[in-house]
């Protein structure tokens, strides 16, 4: 009985670490994956005056030079204008920040730490430095046209910078998991 539970607990921890993603960035069988409308790329964030070359899909450990990485997985995303975007999340959204949010920003540019106006990348690989200055709760946005329609799609992602950003639910579950554990285990035990 014992071990059922562990590997319940188990898979749902694996449930967690592969499900659990905000915005427009997914962690995929190791990979991350950045949806830009009907486009995909591999996203990825170094830092590597602090971190050398950990990967980040998402949160970020410190506040110090950042390198975004955008491997185009469209052909014809390489034709097409991309733009990327850092602004401070000053939505009450938190980790559940949209497009829709964004737009109703009245000054988004008082709330951007980096831009990146739109360029086109031949080579299908997108890559960006910023220096984050400060800890804090951000959101990267990045555009991209369509190759013959005058369509642009967004993609939304929520990061933390220099923090660690746990969520509540993950915390909860986590106490509540010992508890059950511990009960299993000792009341096993006394009988």
């Amino acid at each position: 009985m014992i071990k059922n539970i562990q590997l319940s607990i188990l898979f749902i921890f694996y449930s967690i670490s592969t499900c659990y993603a905000g915005g427009g960035v997914l962690l995929s069988e190791d990979s991350c994956i950045i949806t830009i409308g009907f486009y995909t790329a591999h996203f990825t964030a170094y830092q590597p005056k602090t971190s050398g070359d950990k990967q980040f899909c998402e949160d970020l450990d410190d506040a110090s030079e950042t390198v975004f990485v955008l491997d185009y997985l469209h052909k014809s995303l390489s034709e097409v204008a991309v733009d990327f975007r850092v602004i401070r999340n000053v939505t009450d959204k938190g980790e559940y920040v949209q497009i829709e949010d964004i737009k109703l920003i009245e000054d988004i540019d008082r709330h951007t730490v980096f831009y990146q106006p739109p360029i086109i990348k031949e080579n299908a690989s997108y890559m960006v430095t910023h220096v984050f200055n400060e800890p804090g709760n951000y959101v990267g946005i990045v555009t991209a046209g369509h190759p013959s329609k005058p369509t642009i799609y967004s993609s939304v992602f929520p990061f933390a910078v220099g923090s660690a950003n746990i969520p509540w639910a993950i915390i909860s579950f986590l106490f509540l998991s010992l508890v059950f554990g511990s009960y299993v285990y000792f009341g096993i035990r006394t009988k």
